[in-house]
């Protein structure tokens, strides 16, 4: 065993050193959790002088440890997990007392906890850097070896390295060896079907994550993405499962049960017993080893036949937090063919082979799911280059805490996302997620981000040629349409949050701050785009891709690192343009420009003249604080972390679109500079509105009943979209309005149709342009761009509820040339058209819409659902939810609406269609319950304005509630599509609960959350359980905070954590809290009392402010002893992970005061008994019964005497003594509980007088314990008689006698210890 000794050493800027290759042995027993592991890592010092290497390593156990094979002089390591359990009994108010102990292992980047000192044999000797050595060296480093790599290749790679060469090759190669043992896997790891009851099939995988602490976790290394090397990888598992479970039980006839020295937990117990459950089919089930890299070969244990031993070998250099494997039951799926033979042709040999992994029985989902990932795959090696490995794999596994782990050359994926043939839901979002991971491969892993700052460049890049790819599969206008809303929802998120390249730096702080970067990097990539492509000096962005990729490849990035230097500086050589103001605004610079735009047309000068201002540092309002991100506001609080200013200019070109009066687009490009700029732009057309003649002239043509073949003159072509429904049979059948004479009379006037600002989308902002609403309808039917059209929507969306609004809407929904996603842009507008003032006109459309496109023939009885036209199952799902949202002038939803909706979801039939109708009754399900939810619980005594009998309505109302626990029911016997039908039920509950339209019971969602229940079930009844307030009843969040700490699933324990909180948050801002009571009005007067306003105070506080919010929740939650005892329960327990425990004491942190204190336990003493067994002997025992209270103080009695004739009886045991000599000695006993001792002196020739008592203020101290110390001894019977012998001088012998208390000696039944 190598001598450890724990201690830390200060990291320093550098290590002084780097790995150049790693060798990994592991030797995996599956159900003890436990691992043998052996690795080899050749470092490369980068000085004479290193004699300390600093690995990352956490949660193993030294075996042997030697440096180019000698013995090392001692080694120090810490490890977190090691310091993670105070060996005192404390709580959450000694958290920081545990976070100390974590503090340098959960800060970024970690301190190391592996320190290894060199023997002094080891010499550093100085190598050549331009031997066979060294370049062979800098090979196996840099080049990484791609089989399908030339020749040419890596000579011309080492001909322009020689500055890496000298940087890693100076000293000779330093092989450090250790062997180790994890006896227990905490993180690192997941193990999934081993739990007792779990019946899928046993399989287990990596945890990579981006973040260090992972790969430590496995084997000592480098945890950091910029330390890169080759890797050899050896795992030694199982053949079969059967093999597996039968080891397990030889083990546990040897053990007794005891695995690695202790008893097997949380269920692992029970294994034996799950042996049983597999057939003779299943336990023939091969176990396959998946991982990074290149399969070599798979070898047979020549002593051991049911293990087997696979090896891999990666020779392209990546981080070891990219390394990564699974091992279970896999079935193959060649995906590779799903490549159509044009490209398999096109490509030959270059074509890279593409390999599924599932579970078994799932082998069809995954060829659905993963349908466009050959074809993905080859596009990118066309579009941007080689792929940087030999093949790609995909591996899907159950309970991943996230849906894809990136890994060098593999993809770990969760089952999530597997859906099968007749489920259409998930298709976009799956299918951009899937091939994200296939863009990772380039940029991500064999690209990496230099710095965190440079984040945004890693993260921007893979996900602008994921979107690349889905244009080129899903069409322009829906790579536009996705690109537009990605906008808009940025313009609303990029409020008072850090720059894109400074929140790089916090993205490990929160989910939401990656999930910002995802969102808003890509979108500037495609703004750059955008402006290099129209500068025309430029092919876009595309070609700076391929640049960096083929630097990757050649070894310009130095390590494979970029960062926002390099990039902006690629960017400007090849675009032949500055582009820093570019990225000063948008990646320096935080927020996003609000345009107010105004127009007007001068007849005299021909121009439409233009202002464009900036007023984005205008009205800036305080944002309140939300319950999904207060955690997140929280700890930037704590951090420091600011907003970036409000730039007061953003600065670039705009294109401006003037459609003119003869239909033509011209197009002017004008610079932005200042914030305030005004633009005089030339007007070409001389004729006015012709198109508008040629409509009127169509419209009585129509009329007429004739067919208009125009007349010869300069007409030109009208409407394209939005012509459906213009007979007047239909336009009265459909009760469209039409535009009046005078609107008529003032879009003759009129001398262009309408005006598109930032038509080339070059601009990530808001634009509110002044123009008139008949300009935004032309604009919505003649322009072909979806964003156009969808600008056009929204602004129709925000006007006040009119008819004509309602006609054009509906005309866009029937219209089936539209886009889908502008067609249910136009179906949610027209709820805002569906009021009282203008006769429900938008919900009378709703509903002839849907009875018109889903419904038989003059009748609202739905037709057998039809899913073959995905666009028409989008609106058909469109059309209830923007129903439920129509409200009447008091926001409730009116009996007619709750009855179209509860009609929809009863007479669903799906029995003919080829889908799955599982989304849409869910979404019928939670449109009814939302619509439900506007209005209270109808009584016996109320009436509805729709309804004069009450009793209908109550009826009604029932029937409702029924209808939506039926398909729960069902849901439970045939499950639908991940329990989605039964998940939308409980939601369904918490709305109506919370709106108090019928009562909650707790039951209803606790019955989903054991173990054994989906893992997205659970989640989703303890997310509707917090949110209804739950959290303030004790049983239910003990219950909570159990499973957080002891679930073995991570995504669980994940999600559960993120559940917290936002339970937080809610009872924080006081979403939770019950609203206060409104003063009652006295004489039309109402007083303020100076508390109501100092409560309001507050209120806005804990709103508004992080402070206040947190002050809040420590007055309502601090002193909760269920929650500090769950909280402290789930921290200490062993089941959650470093990271998860750090999230928890942070909270500690937010709710409680620190006390620096010990609890010391000591037992209470217990009662002995005695027995008397014959000859002389007496037997003690000790019993169950607790002295839980001090015995009272009891008088000393202390007898003296004379050793001469007449002295007392040595026996006595009351107060005076029978010696013929006089009185014995009496004790007295002071008020301080100390005895009073009186002295009495015997001559030998008789009796004489009595001398006077004396007090002794200090007693002589006996040869037993102290005097004052007596009361506190143990009960004492008769003991032999103290004796103090006088000197030779004649003074008197004295004896001293105790006898504490009354009752007999001899330490009967009942006397204390």
């Amino acid at each position: 065993m190598v001598p450890i000794s724990e201690g830390t050493s200060p990291q320093g800027p550098q290590l002084g050193f780097s790995v150049s290759h790693q060798k990994v042995e592991l030797d995996i027993d599956f159900f003890s959790r436990s691992l043998r592991g052996k690795t080899a890592l050749i470092i490369n010092p980068h000085s004479r002088d290193l004699r300390v290497l600093r690995l990352n390593c956490r949660q193993i156990e030294l075996k042997g440890l030697t440096v180019n094979g000698k013995p090392v002089p001692g080694v120090k390591y810490v490890d977190p997990y090691e310091r993670s359990t105070l060996r005192w009994k404390a709580s959450v108010y000694q958290y920081h007392m545990l976070q100390e102990r974590l503090e340098k292992a959960m800060r970024r980047p970690p301190e190391e906890e592996l320190l290894v000192t060199l023997p002094k044999s080891v010499k550093l000797e100085e190598l050549d850097p331009y031997s066979e050595d060294a370049q062979t060296l800098l090979l196996s480093k840099t080049l990484g070896g791609n089989k399908r790599d030339s020749d040419t290749t890596a000579i011309d790679l080492t001909q322009g390295t020689r500055t890496g060469i000298d940087q890693t090759a100076r000293f000779t190669p330093i092989t450090l060896s250790v062997e180790y043992e994890i006896k227990r896997l905490r993180d690192g790891m997941q193990f999934v079907g081993f739990e007792d009851g779990d019946l899928r099939y046993p399989h287990m995988y990596t945890t990579n994550s981006p973040s260090p602490g992972s790969a430590c976790c496995l084997f000592p290394c480098l945890d950091d993405l910029t330390s890169r090397c080759t890797w050899e990888i050896s795992i030694k598992c199982s053949k079969t499962i059967g093999d597996a479970f039968h080891s397990l039980k030889a083990s546990r006839s040897r053990s007794n049960g005891v695995v690695n020295g202790a008893v097997v937990s949380h269920g692992a117990s029970e294994i034996y017993g799950r042996s049983e459950l597999f057939n003779s089919e299943d336990e023939a089930l091969e176990l396959t080893v998946v991982c990074t890299g290149d399969m070599t070969d798979e070898i047979v244990d020549a002593q051991d036949p049911t293990k087997k031993t696979t090896s891999f070998i990666c020779t392209n250099a990546i981080s070891a937090q990219h390394v990564g494997f699974a091992i279970g039951p896999f079935e193959h799926v060649n995906l590779a063919g799903f490549r159509e033979d044009e490209e398999d042709d096109r490509l030959g040999q270059n074509a890279v082979p593409v390999h599924g992994f599932c579970l078994p029985g799932r082998i069809e989902e995954t060829k659905n799911t993963c349908l466009p990932l050959a074809k993905a795959v080859d596009f990118f090696t066309i579009t941007y280059g080689s792929y940087p490995y030999s093949n790609y794999k995909l591996c899907f596994v159950d309970e991943s805490a996230e849906d894809i782990l990136h890994t060098g050359s593999f993809s770990l994926c969760s089952s999530r996302l597997l859906f099968p043939e007749d489920v259409l839901e998930p298709i976009d979002r799956v299918t951009r997620q899937i091939v994200h991971a296939v863009a990772t491969q380039w940029i991500g892993i064999d690209i990496v981000a230099k710095e965190p700052e440079d984040t945004w460049v890693i993260v921007g890049i893979a996900y602008y040629i994921t979107d690349i790819f889905m244009r080129r599969l899903c069409g322009k206008n829906e790579y536009r349409y996705n690109q537009k809303r990605a906008a808009d929802r940025v313009v609303e998120l990029d409020v008072d949050r850090p720059s894109l390249m400074d929140i790089g730096a916090l993205v490990d702080l929160d989910p939401s701050e990656i999930d910002f970067v995802t969102l808003k990097a890509p979108l500037v990539l495609f703004v750059l785009d955008q402006r290099m492509m129209k500068a025309g000096t430029s092919t876009g962005l595309s070609r700076i891709i391929s640049r960096i990729f083929l630097s990757a490849r050649v070894g310009d990035l130095p390590n494979g690192s970029l960062d926002t230097a390099y990039f902006v500086k690629i960017c400007e050589r090849l675009s032949h343009a500055k582009l820093e103001p570019f990225f000063a605004q948008w990646v320096e610079g935080a927020g996003c420009p609000k345009f107010r735009v105004q127009q007007r047309f001068n007849k005299k000068k021909l121009v439409v003249e233009m202002s464009v201002h900036q007023v984005q540092g205008e009205n800036v309002k305080e944002k309140g604080l939300e319950s999904a991100t207060f955690l997140r506001d929280v700890k930037e609080e704590a951090r420091e972390v600011y907003a970036g200013p409000i730039q007061p200019c953003f600065t670039g070109p705009m294109t401006i679109r003037i459609h003119e009066a003869d239909g033509t687009p011209y197009e002017h490009i004008v610079e932005i500079k200042e914030p305030l700029q005004k633009f005089e732009i030339p007007y070409n057309t001389k004729y006015k509105r012709l198109k508008r003649s040629r409509r009127q002239k169509e419209k009585i043509a129509a009329v007429a009943g004739a067919e208009f073949a125009g007349d010869g003159t300069d007409d030109v072509l009208l409407y394209s979209l939005g012509d459906v429904l213009q007979t007047e049979e239909e336009m009265k059948k459909w009760q469209l309005a039409e535009w009046t004479p005078d609107d008529e009379e003032r879009m003759s006037q009129e001398s262009y149709e309408w005006i598109r600002m930032d038509a080339d989308f070059e601009w990530i902002c808001k634009m509110s342009l002044t123009m008139p609403g008949y300009m935004w309808v032309s604009q919505l039917q003649q322009d072909r761009d979806v964003v156009a059209q969808l600008e056009s929507i929204q602004y129709l969306e925000i006007q006040k509820a009119h008819p004509l609004i309602s006609a054009f809407l509906v005309r866009t929904l029937m219209d089936q040339r539209y886009f889908h996603g502008i067609r249910t842009a136009a179906t949610k507008a027209l709820a805002k058209c569906a009021k009282d003032d203008v006769g429900w006109i938008g919900l009378f459309h709703l509903e002839k819409a849907f009875q018109d496109l889903y419904c038989y023939s003059d009748s609202t009885m739905t037709r057998p659902n039809d899913f073959s036209s995905r666009a028409a199952y989008l609106v058909q799902c469109a059309i209830p939810e923007a129903v439920a949202e129509v409200r009447d002038v008091s926001g409730r939803a009116n009996l007619r609406v709750r009855r179209w909706l509860f009609e929809k979801l009863r007479f669903n039939d799906n029995s003919n269609n080829e889908f799955s109708d599982c989304h849409y009754v869910a979404v019928l399900m939670r449109a009814l319950a939302y619509a439900m939810s506007s209005k209270p619980a109808p009584t016996a005594h109320e009436s509805d304005d729709f309804e004069d009998d009450s009793g209908d309505d109550l009826r009604f109302h029932e029937a409702c509630l029924e209808e939506i626990d039926r398909h729960r029911r069902i849901d439970e016997w045939i499950p639908s599509y991940q329990n989605v039908i039964s998940r939308s039920a409980l939601d369904c509950k918490r709305m109506l609960g919370k709106a108090h339209v019928t009562s909650v019971k707790a039951v209803d969602f606790l019955q989903y959350t054991p173990d054994g229940t989906s893992i997205l079930l659970r989640l989703n009844a303890f997310a509707n359980l917090m949110e209804l307030g739950m959290a303030k009843h004790d049983a239910i969040l003990r219950w909570f905070l159990f499973v957080l700490g002891t679930d073995p699933s991570a995504y669980m324990r994940e999600h559960m954590l993120r559940i917290f909180g936002k339970t937080l948050g809610a009872i924080a801002i006081g979403e939770s809290s019950e609203p206060a009571a409104a003063q009652v009005p006295q004489d039309g007067l109402i007083i303020e009392q100076e508390a109501s306003t100092e409560a309001r105070k507050a209120d806005l506080a804990r709103k508004q402010t992080v402070v206040g919010a947190l002050d809040a929740l420590k007055n309502e939650l601090a002193s909760n002893t269920v929650l500090q005892q769950g909280l402290w329960t789930a921290i200490i327990s062993p089941n959650i992970s470093l990271q998860q425990m750090w999230q928890l004491l942070e909270i500690c942190d937010r709710l409680y005061t620190p006390h620096t204190s010990i609890v010391v336990a000591l037992k209470l003493p217990r009662y002995w008994k005695c027995k008397r067994v014959g000859r002389g002997k007496v037997v003690f025992s000790q019993t169950d019964r607790i002295r839980d209270k001090p015995l009272p103080k009891r008088p000393v009695k202390l007898k003296l005497s004379s050793t001469g004739s007449g002295g007392g009886s040595s026996n006595d045991r009351g107060g005076g003594g029978a010696g013929s000599g006089g009185g014995g000695a009496v004790a007295a006993t002071s008020t301080e509980g100390y005895p009073f001792l009186k002295r009495q002196t015997n001559s030998s020739s008789g009796a004489m007088g009595a001398a006077p008592p004396r007090t002794l203020l200090k007693p002589p101290k006996p040869p037993g314990p102290p005097l004052q110390h007596i009361s506190s001894a143990p009960r004492m019977g008769n003991g032999p008689e103290s004796t103090s012998q006088a000197s030779d001088g004649g003074k008197p012998k004295l004896k001293i006698k105790l006898k504490f208390g009354a009752g007999s000696g001899g330490g009967g039944a009942g006397s204390p210890q």
